[in-house]
């Protein structure tokens, strides 16, 4: 199997990642065989999964303007991912031409391509650490150097927390990144859900199955069990919601129903 010249010699690419798989979803060339391999084999069972990354970005993107238009030039996007047109400091500085953007994940070539990506700017940092341990990233010298969390800050928690198991106890996680940002912060989730979904639930599970061969267990929780992630915060209209469904640019396309799956929110603090 050959190894791309951007791949970090450290990274297996044998083993499938998380970040990667989506990478591949949404067109992206940041990619291996063993990748593509997991992707099709899910899609198999739920061939909208591409559409629902799109709706994630698209969402993405609003809540980025959204922050920015109430005043927030301060980002934090943990799970980040493999950048691809239209991230997050792309969208925000548009806007804003000021705000800083700190990207976190623990997939090694997310963190390389973005490092790549940023090289030069100083007004973003990529951190490689695991929102598992959010004490290792609040410390990081990127966000200590880049993110005065005197201020506000938009919190991006962007399909990562059904990739964390009740065991990891991600609501303590989520609580101790809300609990070290100032008030007037905003959280911004979505969540994998089996609401929502067009197909029936036992179909979905075999792409669901996917994920735990390789590992990266996918945990669906119901629309009460994601709102729990929002304790502290005052929920912004119109609450949790379907993503395409969260203050839409422009008319909602009924046209597939897979955008429709799982949910979306944002969350202010008080």
């Amino acid at each position: 199997m050959e190894r791309p010249a951007w791949a970090p010699q450290s990274i297996d690419i044998s083993v499938p990642s998380v970040s990667r798989i989506y990478d591949f979803y949404l067109g992206g060339s940041h990619n291996f065989e063993a990748d593509r391999e997991a992707a099709r084999k899910a899609m198999r069972f739920m061939p909208g999964l591409p559409k629902i990354m799109q709706a994630n970005r698209a969402f993405m993107r609003r809540a980025v303007n959204y922050a920015v238009g109430e005043g927030i030039s301060q980002f934090l996007d943990i799970g980040s991912g493999i950048p691809t047109f239209g991230n997050v400091h792309e969208v925000a500085r548009a806007a804003d031409p000021e705000a800083r953007v700190v990207y976190v994940d623990h997939d090694a070539v997310a963190v390389a391509h973005s490092r790549t990506i940023l090289a030069g700017d100083e007004r973003s940092g990529v951190v490689c650490a695991d929102l598992r341990k959010p004490g290792q990233i609040l410390d990081s010298p990127e966000v200590t150097g880049l993110l005065d969390l005197e201020r506000p800050v938009a919190l991006l928690l962007v399909a990562v927390l059904h990739f964390l198991e009740d065991e990891d106890d991600p609501y303590a996680a989520v609580a101790e990144l809300r609990d070290a940002l100032a008030p007037g912060s905003l959280l911004i989730i979505t969540h994998a859900s089996y609401e929502g979904i067009p197909v029936a639930e036992d179909v979905a599970g075999g792409a669901v199955a996917v994920y735990e061969e390789i590992r990266n267990p996918l945990v669906m929780r119901t629309r009460e069990e994601i709102a729990a992630f929002f304790e502290g915060y005052d929920m912004v209209e119109p609450g949790l919601v379907a993503m395409p469904h969260w203050r839409p640019d422009t008319p909602v396309d009924q046209e597939d129903p897979y955008a429709f799956s799982g949910f979306s929110g944002v969350g202010h603090k008080a």
